[in-house]
């Protein structure tokens, strides 16, 4: 169903690239752009800090492929639970 038809790659501009625009409709655009491409990157990373930094999930550890999907799966319902805990504790 996708052969043949063109991908788009959203990659993230380069920092010096995004400040060398111009300061025309088009260049405001493309700012634009970038910034939205920053708010999704910044939803789509906050898990992987939760996991990484409050549940020190740093390393891998070679305990067989089994073990690190069933330990990586209950870190990301933990995650789930940690980044909205404000709401669940808010309600009672």
């Amino acid at each position: 169903e996708m052969e043949g038809k063109p991908t788009t790659f959203r990659v993230a501009m380069r920092p010096g690239k995004r400040r060398a625009l111009p300061n025309t409709a088009d260049g405001r655009m493309d700012d634009l752009i970038e910034t939205a491409k920053a708010h999704i990157r910044a939803k789509g990373e906050h898990p992987f800090r939760v996991i990484k930094q409050q549940f020190g999930f740093q390393k891998t550890r070679l305990r067989g492929m089994l073990k690190n999907r069933c330990k990586v799966n209950v870190l990301a319902a933990l995650t789930n639970l940690f980044m909205v805990r404000h709401e669940l504790l808010c309600r009672t």
